[in-house]
């Protein structure tokens, strides 16, 4: 809305993603579907120590349910223990969204935040993830991927496709395969700083 009226949006994806900060721990993007529309944004956890004798768990724009799933997941296959912390998640921008590829974006933010590891800032994710900690491929990647690329973003952390071809990459864009939350977390992990005590707990349990 301007002075003079509405004004079309040229590209939602580069209003949602304006003003990110590249690097901070516990920021993710996701490349996302708006019903038929590719779109990416950013998701953003805090994971904090927790005071209380029942941890927080605080959610805007995404489903608290679906949270609860991946928060369940990451302790009992990716070796994460979160109990004894306070965990809050948004969708930056005030978008809601509901679509279940965004359980990977989600998961790396909330393990980017727990180990203080910030995520490649030219890296979106995408993926389902199952109740037994695998990666499921979601619909529409070849949209999502072009979407990518045309913002700059330069690799894509993606399920393994469901058959052997699998969707090519847009030109510049590298393709990183990733099929169980164990291997997502430790390749976050790692990355983290070498005196985090949280890095060191998640690599032993990885």
């Amino acid at each position: 809305m301007t002075g003079a009226g509405l004004s079309e949006v040229a590209n939602p994806s580069a209003l949602f993603l304006a003003g990110r900060e590249a690097g901070a721990p516990g920021a993710a993007v996701l490349a996302g579907m708006e019903g038929s529309r590719p779109m990416l944004l950013e998701i953003q956890a805090l994971v904090t120590p927790t005071t209380l004798g029942t941890p927080r768990r605080a959610v805007v724009g995404w489903d608290s349910q679906r949270l609860s799933m991946v928060l369940a997941v990451l302790e009992a296959h990716g070796g994460v223990r979160l109990g004894g912390h306070d965990v809050y998640l948004s969708i930056a921008g005030g978008l809601r969204i509901a679509e279940p590829a965004a359980d990977m974006a989600a998961a790396a933010a909330l393990v980017s935040s727990l180990t203080g590891a910030a995520l490649p800032p030219d890296a979106c994710f995408f993926g389902e993830i199952g109740l037994s900690g695998a990666i499921r491929p979601v619909i529409h990647t070849g949209l999502r991927l072009k979407e990518a690329a045309k913002l700059g973003f330069r690799r894509a952390v993606l399920p393994p496709p469901p058959s052997e071809k699998g969707e090519d990459a847009p030109a510049g864009v590298a393709l990183q395969r990733c099929g169980h939350i164990s291997a997502l977390v430790a390749e976050i992990a790692s990355a983290a700083p070498q005196r985090n005590p949280q890095r060191e707990r998640v690599r032993e349990r990885a």
